[in-house]
């Protein structure tokens, strides 16, 4: 595999495109991250050079997904890799009747349904609306955001910042959720709920991509 080096948001941008699965922190064995790719420095710079910033702007501008995909940890996922992804991790059948069957939590419920309702909704607002904003629940609150996040049932919009009266930057800005599904319709990802074309895809690109070291997690990943 290459051993990739950029600088810019758009030479980011064609990794992505390229490799079709970049985690921002090392993930998988012989395989490049955002964090393995760029300068220490760069990150947490505000500048135009900084990962940390280009994070939720590959999923505003349309260019990848972004949220914690996999084994809890925060992932990019290209245009074009997305709906096989989905088709092998995430599911067809509606979260009600998953809570039904026992297979989801109400927490990751009752937040689904609050997203759905009003899409890319700020973290605080959510948890505001979700009746969880005590501390005790606040693990209840992430735990199914991790939940619904690792079905791809919701994705990472962007950042909304807190601004005071006056609208000025004030405290720490927050993650805001929409849904996979409206994210997807917005930048005309068509969904493929194949499974076998789906798996036969992933390990066509992967295959091409990967070190026979990364191949072995990748197809352990997504069951290949």
């Amino acid at each position: 595999m290459k051993d990739y080096k950029i600088i810019t948001y758009q030479e980011a941008i064609k990794v992505i495109e390229e490799i079709g699965l970049l985690p921002l922190a090392d993930l998988l064995p012989e395989y490049p991250s955002l964090n393995s790719m760029t300068s220490k420095e760069s990150w947490h710079s505000d500048t135009e050079f900084d990962p940390w910033t280009w994070r939720t702007k590959f999923a505003a501008d349309g260019v990848a997904a972004y949220g914690k995909f996999l084994k809890k940890k925060s992932i990019l996922i290209s245009r074009e890799l997305l709906p096989c992804v989905r088709a092998v991790l995430g599911r067809q059948d509606s979260v009600n009747d998953r809570y039904k069957n026992g297979l989801i939590s109400k927490e990751a419920m009752n937040l689904y349904h609050l997203i759905k309702e009003n899409e890319g909704i700020d973290t605080r607002i959510l948890r505001a609306e979700a009746g969880m904003k005590n501390k005790e629940k606040k693990k209840a609150f992430d735990q199914a955001l991790v939940e619904l996040q690792g079905t791809l049932d919701i994705t990472i919009s962007g950042i909304k910042e807190k601004q005071d009266a006056n609208g000025e930057k004030n405290g720490w800005s927050s993650t805001s959720f929409e849904t996979m599904s409206h994210w997807m319709e917005k930048n005309d990802v068509a969904m493929d709920w194949n499974l076998d074309n789906a798996k036969e895809k992933l390990r066509s690109h992967f295959s091409r991509v990967c070190t026979p070291e990364s191949l072995k997690k990748v197809e352990k990943f997504f069951m290949l």
